[in-house]
């Protein structure tokens, strides 16, 4: 289904909005394009192109939150799993074709050592991170039930369906599906437990990270590209009340693309 209103692609005249990363290569392509199809702000706009690599992707579905408006990305940068090809032709009607694919964030609270509390949403997965040399110390307690006593690593990821493909693959976490309604929950470089490869958790769990020995095993959480430091509780569950659409090309769209990301060789 698409997620913008149908009819002739003339109806997009004058109504998207092109934001580019800080890049040569992707604010050439802005330029280019606004010559094409026109200028407007992201407040006015009916869709929000994005200009960039996925870190750029990340950064615009959160902006476009407050905008209330659909994102599409186009490639401008290296890796491109949440952009779509880039190209100059035809834009208002690929955008009318374009597949919606509706997301919903991690809603992460912490609290730090000096008692501070600290909220943030990620999209693709919410990390501890060890600030030291020595390996952090976490306790994992699920829907109020501790699950694993103490952690020893360099440090944790509970991953979005969409983001299950970033930080959760490189930490040999699993893919998950869009529609399975999974959480993967993946450590980093664990050492005791040191078979301990995580878990898969439903959509639904609450998630509660403790950080034990805290003055000693400093560690810093981080929600997409917020980061807070010492910490030590941090409770994360996935907030269905948020919402994003992000649009893919015909064929392209996100659920295919995680299900080929596990046949890639």
């Amino acid at each position: 289904m698409s997620a913008l209103p149908p009819g002739s692609p003339a109806f997009l005249a004058g109504q998207i909005a092109f934001i580019a990363a800080p890049t040569d290569l992707a604010t050439a392509a802005r330029v280019r394009l606004i010559g094409s199809y026109g200028e407007c702000p992201p407040a006015q706009a009916k869709v929000v192109v994005a200009l960039g690599g996925d870190g750029f992707m990340l950064e615009t579905i959160h902006q476009a939150l407050a905008l209330n408006v659909p994102v599409y990305g186009m490639n401008r940068g290296s890796v491109g799993f949440l952009m779509n090809a880039f190209s100059e032709a035809d834009l208002p009607g690929r955008l009318s074709r374009a597949q919606a694919t509706v997301l919903h964030p991690l809603r992460m609270h912490a609290i730090t050592a000096t008692g501070s509390v600290e909220e943030a949403l990620a999209f693709n997965e919410v990390s501890l991170l060890r600030q030291l040399r020595q390996a952090a110390k976490i306790r994992i307690s699920v829907d109020g039930r501790v699950r694993l006593e103490e952690l020893s690593c360099d440090g944790v990821l509970i991953s979005t369906p969409a983001g299950s493909t970033a930080y959760n693959l490189s930490a040999h976490g699993p893919i998950v599906p869009l529609s399975a309604n999974l959480l993967p929950l993946t450590p980093i470089s664990a050492f005791r437990p040191r078979r301990w490869r995580g878990a898969l958790l439903p959509s639904t769990a609450d998630v509660l990270f403790e950080v034990l020995e805290a003055d000693k095993r400093p560690t810093a959480a981080v929600a997409d590209f917020t980061e807070v430091r010492n910490v030590v509780s941090v409770a994360v569950s996935e907030d269905r009340t948020v919402s994003v659409t992000v649009l893919f090309d015909p064929d392209q769209g996100l659920s295919e693309r995680i299900i080929a990301e596990q046949f890639t060789v």
